[in-house]
C-alpha cells in the first residue's frame, strides 16, 4: 500500500548521500520532495503541512547540521515524525474490570466490519479470551448469515436471534447479547453494527442508540484504507455523531496510496489500534506505529516477522532441524521440505519478504514472485524416494529424469532445486557453526535475485574431481565399500604426515576449517 510513498522517500534520501553538511537549499529541497511524496500518497493537507514543518525545524538544528552523516540524521527525523503522526505508542484494548468487555464496531457499509469482527474474535481467542460475536447488522442483506459463516471459520459462537434482511431491532439484539454473554460466561462481546453507503442521520442515530444501550468499553471505527482522503471526512463525521475510541484499518494489502493511515490519527486524535492486511482470518494484528513507520521507510518489520514465526513454527521440530544443521550433511531434503511447509504457514512469501529491510529495491521482483513455487518444490521432493531425500548426492541423471516425470516438472527444475538445496544447506550450516553468512542464495523463482546461476557454479565447482554415485544399487554399494576401505586406510594418517612423523597441527587446523591460532589448542 505504501509503495509509492516509500519509493519517493527513498529517492529523496538517496540525493542526500555523500553530503558532508546540509545547506539551507538541501533542507528546502528535501522538504519539498517529502511534501510531494505525502500529497501523492493522499495524506490530508493539514497533516502534510504539520509533518513537513516539524522535519524542517529539526533538520536546521545543530544536531543535524554538525552531523557526520546528514542523510542518516534526516531519515531518523522522518522516522520519528512518522511514528508521531501514526500515534506514537501502541494502543492496547481496555478490558472491563467486571462482566464482559463490550466492543462495538461502527463504520460505513463495505468497510469490512463483518469480516473484521470475526478476525478480531479469533485474535482475542488466541489471547486466551472467550469472545462472542453479535449480529446487530439487520439492515444489509445476508449480513447475519455472513457473520455466522465467519464465526464458524474462527471457531467463535455468534448470537443472532433475528434473521436480519431488514427485520428486527438491532438495539434489542445488542442489549440481549450482554445477558447472553453473562449467562454463557463469555468475557468479550463484539457487536457488528449496520453501515450505510454514506454518512446519514439514520445511520448515526442507530449507532448512537446501540452505544447508549450497551455502554461499550471500546467503540472501534472501521475504515477502508483504500478510500483515500475521504476516510478522514467520514472519521470526523462518526466522531462527532457517535464518538469512537480507536480506529481499525482494513484492506492494507490493497494497492491504494495509504494516506488514510497517516491522516486519521492527526485529524481525529484517536489512535489506530488494529490493522487488517489480507483475506485470511489470521491477517489481522495490533497496529504498531513504529513498525509501520519502519515499513514505509523500507527499514523492514523484523519484530512482526519474529512474532508471526513464533506462532507458526513448531519449536520442537525447529530444535531438531537446528541440531541436524550442527552436523555436516545432517540436514536433509525432508527437513528442507518441513521448513518450507512451516514458512508457508506465515502466509504470502511476498508479504514475508516485504518485512525484511531493504527489500523495497526488489519490489518489482517480489510482485512477480510466483507463490505456487513452494507447491512445485513440494511436488519434486515428494517424488523422491526416502533414500534420495536422505542423501541427495545419489540423485544422478536417471533418478532426476524419474523425479521430473513423477512431479510433472522438467529435469532442469529438479537440477535447480537440488543445487539450491546444497547451497542453502551450506549457508545454514555455516551460520549454525557461527561462521556467518557466506552469501544469500536467490529465493526460488524470484526473478533477478541472482542465486540460481551462482548456485549452479558453486555446485559445479564442488563436483570437480568427485566420482558420481551410480544409479545401480549394486554398483553404488560396491562403490561405497571401496570408499570406506580407502577412508579406513587413511584413518591412521589423517593429516598426511609421512610414516608416523610429527603431526602438522597448522595443517590440521586448516583441514578442520579452524584458524591457524588453534594449532596450539590442538597440540
Amino acid at each position: 500500500m505504501f509503495a509509492t510513498l516509500s519509493d519517493r522517500l527513498a529517492d529523496t534520501f538517496k540525493n542526500l548521500r555523500g553530503k558532508g553538511r546540509l545547506s539551507e537549499a538541501d533542507i528546502d529541497t528535501t522538504a519539498r520532495e517529502i511534501r510531494i511524496a505525502l500529497l501523492e500518497a493522499d495524506v490530508a493537507l493539514p497533516v502534510v503541512k504539520e509533518f513537513v514543518g516539524a522535519v524542517k525545524e529539526r533538520a536546521r538544528s545543530e544536531e543535524v547540521s554538525g552531523a557526520l552523516n546528514p542523510a542518516q540524521q534526516i531519515i531518523k527525523i522522518v522516522h520519528e515524525e512518522l511514528v508521531t503522526i501514526l500515534g506514537g505508542e501502541t494502543r492496547r484494548l481496555r478490558y472491563a474490570k467486571s462482566g464482559p468487555t463490550v466492543i462495538m464496531l461502527a463504520g460505513l457499509q463495505g468497510a469490512g466490519k463483518t469480516t473484521l469482527a470475526a478476525k478480531l474474535a479469533l485474535w482475542l481467542k488466541e489471547q486466551d479470551k472467550t469472545p462472542m460475536l453479535v449480529a446487530a447488522d439487520l439492515q444489509r442483506p445476508n449480513a447475519v448469515q455472513q457473520l455466522q459463516v465467519n464465526g464458524e471459520r474462527a471457531g467463535v459462537p455468534v448470537f443472532a436471534p433475528s434473521p436480519g434482511n431488514g427485520t428486527g431491532d438491532p438495539v434489542e439484539v445488542a442489549r440481549a447479547s450482554i445477558e447472553e454473554a453473562r449467562r454463557k460466561l463469555h468475557d468479550v462481546v463484539i457487536i457488528d453494527t449496520a453501515g450505510r453507503l454514506g454518512v446519514d442521520q439514520t445511520l448515526m442515530q442507530q449507532a448512537a442508540d446501540i452505544r447508549d444501550a450497551v455502554q461499550p468499553d471500546e467503540v472501534l471505527f472501521v475504515v477502508d484504507a483504500m478510500i483515500g482522503q475521504d476516510a478522514v471526512t467520514t472519521a470526523q463525521a462518526f466522531l462527532d455523531g457517535v464518538g469512537f475510541d480507536g480506529v481499525v484499518l482494513t484492506k492494507l494489502d490493497g494497492d491504494a496510496r495509504g494516506g488514510a493511515a497517516l491522516s486519521i490519527r492527526s485529524i481525529t486524535g484517536k489512535p489506530v489500534m488494529f490493522a487488517s492486511s489480507g483475506e485470511k482470518m489470521t491477517d489481522f494484528d495490533t497496529f504498531h506505529p513504529d513498525r509501520m513507520a519502519s515499513r514505509i521507510l523500507d527499514m523492514g518489520d523484523m519484530l512482526t516477522l519474529i512474532e508471526q514465526a513464533e506462532k507458526a513454527f513448531d519449536s520442537e521440530q525447529s530444535m531438531k532441524a537446528a541440531e541436524k544443521l550442527a552436523t555436516k550433511g545432517g540436514f536433509t531434503l525432508e527437513d528442507f521440505l518441513q521448513q518450507m511447509m512451516q514458512i508457508r504457514k506465515l502466509g504470502s512469501m511476498t508479504k514475508i519478504m516485504g518485512m525484511l529491510p531493504g527489500m523495497g529495491q526488489f519490489r518489482d521482483q517480489l510482485e512477480n514472485f510466483d507463490e505456487r513455487e513452494i507447491d512445485r518444490i513440494q511436488a519434486i521432493i515428494q517424488s523422491m524416494t526416502p533414500a534420495e531425500r536422505e542423501n541427495p548426492k545419489i540423485i544422478d541423471g536417471s533418478r532426476r529424469a524419474r523425479i521430473a516425470k513423477g512431479s510433472g516438472r522438467q529435469v532442469s527444475d529438479v537440477n535447480q532445486l537440488v543445487d539450491r538445496f546444497f547451497e542453502a544447506r551450506k549457508m545454514m550450516e555455516s551460520m549454525a557453526r557461527g561462521g556467518g553468512m557466506p552469501g544469500m542464495p536467490g529465493m526460488p523463482g524470484l526473478p533477478g535475485a541472482g542465486g540460481k546461476r551462482a548456485g549452479a557454479k558453486q555446485v559445479a565447482k564442488g563436483k570437480k574431481g568427485k566420482k558420481r554415485v551410480s544409479g545401480n544399487p549394486a554398483k553404488a554399494a560396491q562403490q561405497k565399500a571401496a570408499e570406506q576401505a580407502a577412508a579406513a586406510e587413511k584413518a591412521g594418517n589423517p593429516f598426511g604426515n609421512p610414516d608416523g612423523a610429527e603431526v602438522d597441527y597448522e595443517k590440521a587446523a586448516e583441514q578442520l576449517n579452524l584458524p591457524k591460532d588453534f594449532s596450539q589448542f590442538l597440540k
